[in-house]
């Protein structure tokens, strides 16, 4: 997932990924890669 801009995440983080504000998608950060 690209972001459009930097934000602090950790893993076990929960997220929401919107698109014309409904939600498409969701799920939990399980690791951090770059």
């Amino acid at each position: 997932v690209k972001l459009l801009a930097p934000i602090a995440m950790e893993e076990g983080l929960r997220f929401a990924i919107r698109e014309g504000g409904r939600t498409v998608g969701a799920g939990v950060v399980a690791k951090i890669i770059a």
